[in-house]
């Protein structure tokens, strides 16, 4: 059974900082590329950030020099730093591998 665990939301304020953590298992982590999403109520969702089995990045030009995805293939874990954050990042925020999604971890960012 696989399963996408994330984990790491919550309420910060502006210019805080956050660190989500995504935790598989049931998959061979190695192989997939990772990727971030999040979804804002009436909005569509979007694209963070994705992380390939090699380790390549790619940012939406919204969170660009603010977010940092990683992974750590021993751990089955991919990650988000996100720094600087603003209002407008508040969302919740996906993982996702393949086919297969987590249940998603709501991050708040208000003063």
């Amino acid at each position: 059974q696989v399963q996408l665990v994330e984990s790491g939301g919550g309420l910060v304020q502006p210019g805080g900082s956050l660190r989500l953590s995504c935790a598989a298992s049931g998959i061979i982590f190695s192989i997939y590329t990772m990727v971030w999403y999040r979804r804002t109520p009436g909005k569509q969702r979007e694209l963070v950030a994705t992380i390939t089995n090699r380790g390549s990045t790619n940012y939406a030009d919204s969170v660009k020099g603010r977010f940092t995805i990683s992974r750590d293939n021993a751990k089955n874990t991919v990650y988000l730093q996100m720094n600087s954050l603003k209002p407008e990042d508040t969302a919740v925020y996906y993982c996702h591998a393949f086919t297969y999604w987590g249940q998603g971890t709501q991050v708040t960012v208000s003063s």
